[in-house]
């Protein structure tokens, strides 16, 4: 490590990483509020100038068959058809700064219309892509490994402004990039897991003895509950059924963008309407307002957790089959993330099983989330962090790994599904034409 510090070259791109941090986290900051304003002008203010306290049950109709048509010219006619498929999980690179008008536009028309999906993997784009427009108008040397270096430090400065913290950007990078491969993963998970249990031996301990370890931690005031043996059962279970039906919704995903290969303009549009459908049959049925389902997820998940009672068994059941339904639709045809969406469903049904014996809300909703958030990245580190992180403390930290752990553990378990298709490639063969040979093709991650 030593000698790279001194080599001439790794430190001119760190003080180039430095200096386009700045730049890019602006783009990022106004790319996100421009996406912010334009949600709120479409699903509050439109709404309301029409006569309606909330948007009516066909309003999601329109708006996600319009964003569906425009994501389907994406991909037929501009260079790098959109960005990745969000069916196909986040990547770190592989993005141009040729591409970066067609993943803005993607994103503009699909996020702020319903899509439900987040603005991760955009952003990743985003910044990666100005990281290596910048240094090309800089003329920097270029090579592959200055390449790499730059989007990932591209995509790391865009990051905070969507999770808020700096720390959840840099950890998901290097497990998305892979750094490390699959003994990654081999040695982190142990470690992981045998972390979580050690530190509900340690919480047991204390409580029953009275005595203190003298550890190092910090008191923020918030009186977080107390983790029982109820919590800890409930939540492995509860993992390993998250994992399991998200397995489904990504493959529903998955089948969804090799419909769409074939003919991405009609059959975007017709998917991105099936998702409004399901926003709609949800507004219908319980009576609340169709942005539950047809939206990322962020601004219902604070709600819930500022008042998870306001929700009945009822509007549990309908948002989770619902939103499910119309995330794999939308993993499959329009351009986001599918962090924010997971998050959702993994709190939703963490709400909703509460009422378990030995299961509380907080208990519920941190373990949901972390085993949706691992079982859908396929990151394990990145979803204890990211939990704990919008945990606010780390009162709920054991669970919050033993569920992550669990999840991950459970979806590479299971049987691997469909292949995502390359952008712009058919997902198979015409009508009336003889199919070739497979082709060998890497697995998306």
């Amino acid at each position: 490590m030593r000698e790279l510090l001194r080599s001439p070259g790794y430190r001119k791109a760190l003080l180039f990483a430095s200096l386009i941090g700045v730049p890019v986290s602006l783009a990022a900051f106004w790319f996100l509020a421009g996406l912010h304003e334009l949600e709120h002008q479409l699903w509050d203010e439109l709404p309301r100038q029409l006569g309606w306290d909330t948007p009516p049950w066909w309003w999601p109709l329109p708006l996600l068959t319009l964003a569906g048509l425009v994501v389907g010219l994406v991909v037929r006619h501009l260079k790098g058809a959109g960005g990745h498929l969000p069916a196909g999980g986040l990547h770190a690179g592989g993005m141009t700064p040729g591409a970066l008008p067609g993943v803005l536009l993607a994103a503009l028309a699909s996020l702020p219309f319903g899509a439900v999906l987040g603005p991760e993997a955009p952003l990743i784009a985003l910044g990666g892509g100005l990281a290596l427009l910048f240094a090309r108008l800089a003329r920097a040397p270029a090579s592959p490994q200055s390449a790499a270096l730059l989007g990932a430090a591209g995509a790391a400065a865009a990051l905070p402004a969507i999770f808020g913290d700096p720390v959840i950007g840099a950890v998901i990078l290097i497990e998305v990039a892979g750094v490390g491969g699959p003994q990654l993963f081999a040695v982190m998970l142990p470690a992981l897991l045998a972390s979580g249990v050690g530190s509900l031996v340690f919480t047991g301990f204390g409580r029953w003895t009275g005595l203190s370890t003298g550890s190092l931690s910090l008191d923020l005031g918030v009186p977080a509950p107390r983790l029982d043996a109820g919590d800890v059962v409930w939540s492995v279970l509860m993992a390993v059924a998250i994992a399991v039906v998200l397995h489904f919704v990504l493959d529903g995903g998955r089948l969804t963008a090799a419909f769409i290969a074939r003919s991405p303009v009609v059959r975007t549009a017709v998917c991105a309407l099936a998702a409004g459908v399901c926003a709609a049959v949800y507004a219908l049925t319980v009576d609340r307002s169709p942005a539950d389902v047809a939206s990322s997820g962020e601004a219902t998940l604070a709600r819930m957790a500022q008042d998870p009672h306001a929700w009945g068994v009822g509007a549990l059941v309908a948002v989770l089959v619902c939103k499910a339904v119309a995330y794999a639709l939308c993993l499959g045809g329009l351009r986001g993330g599918p962090v924010f969406p997971a998050l959702f469903l993994g709190a939703a049904a963490g709400v909703l099983l509460a009422p378990l014996p030995g299961l509380g809300i907080v208990p519920g909703m941190a373990a949901g989330m972390a085993a949706a958030s691992a079982a859908t990245l396929r990151l394990p580190v990145s979803s204890v962090v990211l939990v704990v992180l919008l945990l606010g403390g780390a009162g709920m930290t054991p669970v919050v790994i033993l569920a992550a752990v669990t999840a991950f553990v459970t979806a590479q378990l299971l049987p691997a599904g469909h292949p995502v298709p390359a952008l712009g490639e058919p997902a198979g063969p015409p009508p009336g034409t003889s199919a070739r040979a497979p082709q060998d093709r890497p697995a998306h991650t």
